[in-house]
């Protein structure tokens, strides 16, 4: 959800820290987005994802099984 016009970018990274996936990185207005993301080229792990839009941050962390 975004809450005011601002940069936005959703980016998923494996545990040490390199980027897998950039899935948003553009400008959007307010409102509730959804993703898709591919995750076929990744193995099982755990993953961490980063959401920053304008000054706010938030990560995650997510665990992908075959």
């Amino acid at each position: 959800s975004v809450q005011d016009p601002a940069p936005t970018q959703l980016v998923v990274y494996d545990l040490l820290g390199r980027e897998v996936a950039r899935l948003v990185d553009q400008t959007l207005t307010p409102g509730t987005y959804e993703v898709a993301f591919d995750r076929s080229a990744l193995a099982s792990g755990v993953y961490v994802y980063r959401l920053v839009s304008g000054a706010t941050s938030a990560h995650r962390t997510m665990t992908l099984v075959d």
